[in-house]
Formats: structure tokens, sequence, C-alpha cells
């Protein structure tokens, strides 16, 4: 009599032994990231993060995202050692917006099917950007998930936790016409924007990622590739943080340029009857977007509503508080632009080309 062969969840496409694995070469990367409040028990079915002590009114913030379709060029190239710094600064510089300082971190890698190395460099790239921004990546999940994405592909999504204390949370209540809007440089596209800068690029202009362009020094691949740049490792410093206050003026509004652009964005932290007044020509457009824009033939103000257009971050700040914090985003490495104020009127964000 014949012996039917037993079936194995192997079988039907999930390698557990591969998962275990990969989560072994990782582990060095992730708890490189822990500090004394990152707690461990037995059973770790949930990360532990103990708050310590040096807040009197201590309020959480959490925030969640994605990367997106730049995945999409990740696949093609099969380059993926970058796109974890994506997904840490798409969190973790949206809750520094509430003037908190991230805490952990969490992500989740979902995969048709598990190939070691490319999780390997995902997950280490999250875990360096968690390092970078000063939080610890506390526990994550690695689904392996046959059928639900084409072979080669997979989603990445993470969510991030920081605390602010009461007294210090930045969220745009206090902003007053004459405040002045302070810019940050982006390092590119970010990671806003894709489907419009595929499309445009690759599918209407007939680019190749492997093509070299004079305009952006690299090839294309590489621009599109290149990482979001995290703004919390300068930010947090200058931030009052606890019993400790700012020896600047606090921050009055914060605004993360990412989906949405200038308009969105900024518009988000004005109270009513606020409009910031803003002069586009005040942040150097990398070469990038003017080549979306004449290759899709798109609209001046859609760009600024796409994309970030040179502006990573925009700051409101009091007119006496400016200067210093110039000098000392400067120091840190910024590069920081005067890009307007804020006036009174119904249209949000008025923005001059």
């Amino acid at each position: 009599m014949a012996v039917n062969k037993r079936t194995t969840y192997a079988d039907a496409g999930v390698n557990i032994n591969a998962a275990d694995e990969t989560l072994r070469r990782v582990q060095g990367a992730i708890r490189a990231t822990h500090g004394p409040s990152v707690l461990r028990g037995l059973a770790d079915f949930g990360g532990m993060f103990a708050l310590g002590q040096g807040y009197h009114d201590p309020v959480l913030v959490s925030g969640t995202d994605g990367v997106g379709t730049k995945l999409k060029i990740a696949f093609v190239l099969d380059k993926h050692d970058t796109v974890g710094q994506d997904l840490v600064a798409m969190n973790v510089d949206d809750i520094v917006c509430m003037g908190a300082r991230p805490l952990f971190f969490l992500d989740y890698l979902g995969i048709g099917k598990l190939r070691q190395e490319t999780a390997t460099q995902i997950i280490e790239g999250v875990a360096a950007a968690c390092a970078r921004a000063g939080c610890a990546l506390l526990g994550g999940e690695l689904a392996e998930l046959p059928g639900m994405y084409a072979d080669g592909e997979y989603d990445l999504v993470g969510f991030a936790v920081g605390i602010v204390e009461r007294e210090q949370i930045v969220d745009g209540s206090e902003i007053r016409p004459d405040d002045v809007v302070l810019g940050l440089a982006s390092s590119g596209l970010h990671s806003n924007g894709y489907s419009l800068a595929r499309k445009a690029l690759l599918e209407m202009a007939g680019y190749r990622l492997d093509q070299h362009i004079q305009e952006l020094g690299c090839s294309l691949g590489e621009e599109l590739l290149k990482p979001t740049r995290l703004y919390c490792q300068d930010l947090v410093p200058l931030l009052g943080q606890g019993t400790q206050p700012s020896s600047l003026g606090q921050p009055k509004g914060i605004a993360h340029i990412t989906g949405g652009g200038w308009y969105d964005n900024i518009a988000r932290l004005l109270p009513a009857g606020m409009n910031a007044q803003l002069d586009s020509a005040a942040v150097p457009v990398p070469p990038v977007f003017t080549m979306i824009q004449t290759a899709a033939q798109v609209q001046t103000d859609e760009m600024y509503r796409t994309f970030n257009m040179g502006l990573g971050m925009a700051i409101v700040l009091a007119p006496e508080d400016v200067d210093e914090w110039t000098q000392a985003l400067t120091a840190a490495g910024q590069q920081c632009f005067v890009i307007g104020t804020i006036g009174t009127g119904a249209e949000s964000v008025q923005l001059r080309f």
C-alpha cells in the first residue's frame, strides 16, 4: 500500500525555519537599539518599555505610516538596504511634530516568498535608522504570505511611540500673526508622490532606472532610492523634554512635509483664521522635481500639493527665536530657509510662485 506524503506548512509556501534564521541574523542589529528602558521577560509576546522618571505629566504620542510605492523601485533594482530608513523617518518625524521624543518603534514586513538576504537588509536598515533616531526597535512582525504579494515584492509598515511633557506639546494652538515659518531642506523625493513620479519619469519620459542623468549626478534609480532624511535626531535635542526645558524658544508648530505637500501639511498647523504666506522661491527645488513636472506637464500648484519640492520640515517660530533656531539647526547639519510668515485670512496657505 502506498504511503501518502504528509503535507507541511512549508509545502503551502510558509518557511518557518527561514523566518527564524532571518530573525537570528538581525538580533544583533535590533539589540543595539536597546537601552536600559527595554525590559525582557521569559515569554516576550509583547515588547516592554519602562518610561522611568523625568516627566511631571507625560503624554504618549503615536504614529503609523508606510513606505508606499517607493518600494516598487527597490523591487526592480533589488536594493533593499535604504527603505528601512524611509520607514523610520516617515514615522518618527511625524511624532516629533508634536514635540515628542521617539521611544520605540515596531515594524511589519509582509512578503510573498521570504528571501533571507532581502529581509535581513530591510530589518537591519530599520534598526540602523532607529539607532540614529534614538529609539528602540522593540518588536515587529515578519509575515510570509504566499499568494498575497507578487514574487519579489513586499509591504513595509511602521509604528512609532514617543513621549512629551503635556506643557511642551507642540500643536499649533499658540501660532499668531507675524510668526515666522522656518524651512528645513529635504534630501529629494523622500517617500511621497512615487506613483506620479514613476508615471512621469518611467512611463511618459521613458527613462530607465539604470540611466545616468547629468542633472542628478547619478542614475535615476539612485536618485529615486535616496533615503528620506531623518530630522528627529537634530530636532529632539533642541526641544524641551520632561523636566528639562529647552534653551531655545519653544516652536509653535512643526509640519513634516509628506503626502499633501506644502499646502495640506502646513495648513494642519494653523488655528482658525490664520494663514501661512509662503514664498516658494525661498527653497531651492531639486532637479528631480523639475524632471517630473516637465515630463508629465504637471501644474506648479499640483507639484506643491503632491511633493515636498525641497522642503522636508516647516517650523513656526516667534520672530525673536528664528536666529537661534537657525544657528542651532545649521550647526547640526540642516539647511535652513525662512520661507514665510503667518497672517490672517480664509485661505490657509498662500503660496507665491
